[in-house]
């Protein structure tokens, strides 16, 4: 069996540096939550809006990191994942009208990783008995989390997230086979800028979006996603798997932790017991398969 274990202190500066920029990409994760529901709960703007600014803004950054990189620009990627990169992205922001930042952002993420292990069920993989039971544990955890007394959000809501989550679990399946992903990201980002600006125009009610609304929608697509997701590849080249899927746990709880600073929202014992069990899961499952044999 293998297994990976790591001192941080003792790595060479350059191991360091991968760690580094891993962290800061799972606060860039973090950070889309926030900022959409500062958006939309403390500036003037709508979910499709916020939509379309993050995914036209994140496509622009994308765009000049490729052209900074000497690559050519939208000649990567495909209609088809882009379609779910913006079934991920309007799911998101609708989603969180009605959802606090810690709750959404664990709907979101258990939803990414029951897709992805999902996908890996169907094609064969097996499971052992201790990951057959963290995943009872992590499903169980789910529906507390959807039910009275725990966190019980808007059922469309909290569906919205598990949809969005799917989606990018579906984008993520997709992009293993995309070849180079900063080109396929942007690619992708620029085709999805096409969906969400239809999305927009259907759904014009005559309001424009004020100054803020506008700066968390761009803060969004420029930091916490085409900024995000280039740190993100840049770290990946150089991080186990096991380490990759095991650091994106952190997200929710860094979600969870500026939804308490910036917005005053509640993290309520039945929340820390349902997401304790949905996270521990999840770990347990991650963990088991990279010690199989």
């Amino acid at each position: 069996m293998e297994t990976h274990t790591i001192n941080f202190w003792k790595m060479p500066d350059a191991d360091k540096r991968v760690y580094f920029f891993a962290f800061l990409a799972m606060m860039a994760f973090a950070g889309n939550s926030l900022l959409c529901r500062l958006a939309l709960k403390h500036a003037v703007i709508d979910a499709a809006n916020f939509t379309t600014i993050r995914i036209m803004s994140g496509a622009l950054v994308l765009g000049l990191l490729v052209r900074l990189r000497g690559g050519v620009y939208g000649t990567a990627g495909s209609w088809w994942s882009a379609l779910a990169l913006f079934v991920y992205a309007a799911g998101f922001s609708f989603a969180y009208n009605h959802l606090p930042t810690a709750l959404g952002a664990l709907l979101l993420f258990g939803a990414v990783q029951a897709t992805m292990l999902g996908y890996g069920l169907w094609h064969g993989e097996r499971l052992s008995r201790k990951q057959t039971v963290a995943i009872i544990c992590s499903f169980a955890g789910f529906v507390a989390l959807l039910s009275p007394p725990f966190a019980a959000p808007p059922l469309p809501s909290a569906l919205l997230m598990t949809a969005a989550g799917v989606a990018w679990g579906v984008y993520s399946l997709r992009g293993k086979q995309a070849g180079d992903p900063l080109l396929a990201t942007a690619g992708n980002f620029l085709r999805a800028s096409a969906f969400a600006a239809a999305l927009s125009l259907v759904l014009w009610a005559g309001l424009l979006p004020d100054k803020m609304g506008v700066v968390y929608a761009i803060g969004s697509g420029v930091f916490a996603s085409g900024l995000g997701y280039a740190i993100w590849y840049k770290a990946l080249s150089g991080l186990p798997a096991t380490h990759a899927a095991t650091m994106q746990l952190s997200v929710p709880v860094f979600a969870a932790v500026g939804g308490v600073i910036f917005l005053g929202e509640a993290i309520t014992l039945p929340f820390f017991l349902a997401s304790t069990a949905i996270l521990g899961g999840i770990a347990v499952m991650i963990f088991d398969k990279a010690q199989a044999p």
